[in-house]
Order: structure tokens, then sequence, then C-alpha cells
């Protein structure tokens, strides 16, 4: 689920995900925003198969738990702490 397996392809693992959602973070954006930013990135990278929105949300929550994206004024970033 998290990493890739035999079960779960490369592009589909919620690393790889999250991944691609901080790309889709060059600029702040609602979570519904991100999500159609990120199906378009997928679209036009030739991602082979879809995701749902659930796993997008997953996503989205390995990333806030682990620090690198937060809510600010309705909107998801990029959290960029310096260590």
């Amino acid at each position: 689920m998290l990493l890739p397996s035999k079960a779960i392809p490369s592009d589909q693992a919620m690393i790889a995900v999250g991944a691609q959602i901080l790309i889709q973070l060059d600029h702040p954006g609602t979570v519904s925003a991100v999500w159609q930013r990120l199906m378009k990135w997928r679209e036009v990278n030739s991602m082979p198969s879809a995701i749902p929105f659930w796993w997008f949300a997953l996503s989205v929550d390995l990333l806030y738990a682990t620090g690198a994206v937060e809510i600010r004024e309705g909107e998801l970033t990029r959290e960029n702490r310096v260590p």
C-alpha cells in the first residue's frame, strides 16, 4: 500500500502518489483543485491507471502526517520547514 508490491504498481503506491501530489503543489490549491491537477498530470504523463479519490486522500494524509504539507487558509500547500 505504502510501497510498490506485486499487487500495487509503482505509479499507484502511496509514496509515489504523494510525490506526484507534491509536484502539483508548486502553488497552493484547494484539495479538489490539487486532485484535478493530479488527474490531468497523470493523464499527460501517460500513467497507465487511474487512482480513486480515496487513494489520493490517503496519500494527502500521509504527506500531512510526515509534515510535508499543511492546510493554510483552506488551501493545501507544501510545508517548507527547515530542520
